[in-house]
């Protein structure tokens, strides 16, 4: 079985029947967000597919290693699901509908509601198969919402990627890094043990990185951030430097094409998957260990003042 990753953004919805939806201060805003693909709130049973909720498609997530614990505490149902880094949730990418965002126009958003044991090198959601390991330029990245990847100035912090070639990040000479290093970098530290916001935006030039709903700027420090190559300081808008956050990316989003022969030969398409992602030649060794309450992803991207709105939705101040 392939399984793989994507991403999220979104606007809650109106649920205003039903005491789970009442106990949780559900407000009406995910579900009517424009652009909105899926958002799912985790309230089904351990063993039960979850099923995304509101946008034009059906996307449900299936179980790999289930069941899947649920604990009664959740942002927008009464539940959430627990992930204890070895199990994690997916949709085959032959399933994906409007979650498969690429194309050199595209644009996406994903915000996830979560309560982490841990943030080292996590895996929130996405459409990300890596591959083996350094140098292996066999990926079929999309765009994923990574935390702590340190390689490159975001170590414990929120890191979303978006990749245009699958595989390495390649500069404008044609030689490859040995990653992606196509990703922004917020300011804040994740904490853990606690319920947070942590999401992005990309609108086809600048990813933003949002901790708590709040866009976080961050000036780009070469040597502290390990950003000295010249791809980061001589390859960005007009020939700046990329940013941290935003980061210029302006290159869309991998779309995967069945009939072209790659060299070298790419992996199968990525699937969509939410705590695990196909990394250093396994699913679990950078997997989410915690409590994810909501996941919303958007074809579109949002602004500051609708992120801000989605995270204040969830009111996790009541949970806290």
């Amino acid at each position: 079985m392939r399984t793989m990753f994507g991403l999220f953004f979104g606007i809650f919805v109106v649920v205003s029947s039903g005491s789970a939806s009442e106990s949780a201060g559900f407000n009406n805003l995910i579900l009517t967000t424009p652009g909105l693909v899926a958002f799912w709130d985790f309230d089904e049973a351990p063993g039960e597919a979850r099923v995304s909720k509101g946008g034009a498609e059906t996307h449900v997530l299936q179980e790999v290693n289930g069941p899947i614990e649920r604990v009664e505490a959740g942002p927008f149902s009464r539940y959430a699901a627990h992930l204890k880094g070895g199990e994690w949730f997916y949709i085959p990418y032959e399933e994906l509908g409007e979650l498969n965002i690429n194309g050199p126009e595209a644009q996406v958003s994903m915000i996830a509601f979560v309560k982490l044991q841990k943030a080292l090198k996590t895996t929130i959601a996405g459409i990300w198969s890596e591959g083996k390991g350094a140098h292996d330029d066999s990926g079929t990245r999309q765009y994923a919402l990574l935390l702590d990847m340190p390689a490159y100035g975001g170590a414990g912090n929120v890191t979303p990627h978006i990749s245009s070639e699958g595989g390495v990040t390649q500069r404008a000479d044609g030689s490859k890094f040995p990653w992606c290093v196509d990703y922004a970098v917020n300011t804040s530290k994740v904490e853990t043990d606690k319920w947070i916001s942590v999401g992005f935006t990309y609108d086809g030039e600048f990813i933003k990185a949002y901790y708590n709903g709040v866009f976080e700027p961050r000036k780009l420090n070469p040597k502290a951030d390990r950003r000295s190559d010249p791809y980061f300081t001589t390859e960005g808008l007009n020939g700046a430097d990329r940013g941290m956050n935003p980061y210029y990316h302006g290159r869309g989003i991998f779309q995967y094409d069945p009939d072209k022969k790659y060299d070298p030969p790419k992996m199968a398409p990525s699937d969509f998957t939410v705590g695990a992602r196909y990394a250093v030649g396994s699913f679990t060794k950078e997997a989410m260990q915690g409590t994810i309450g909501g996941l919303a992803v958007f074809h579109r991207a949002l602004s500051d003042e609708e992120m801000r709105a989605i995270h204040a939705s969830a009111n996790l101040e009541r949970l806290n």
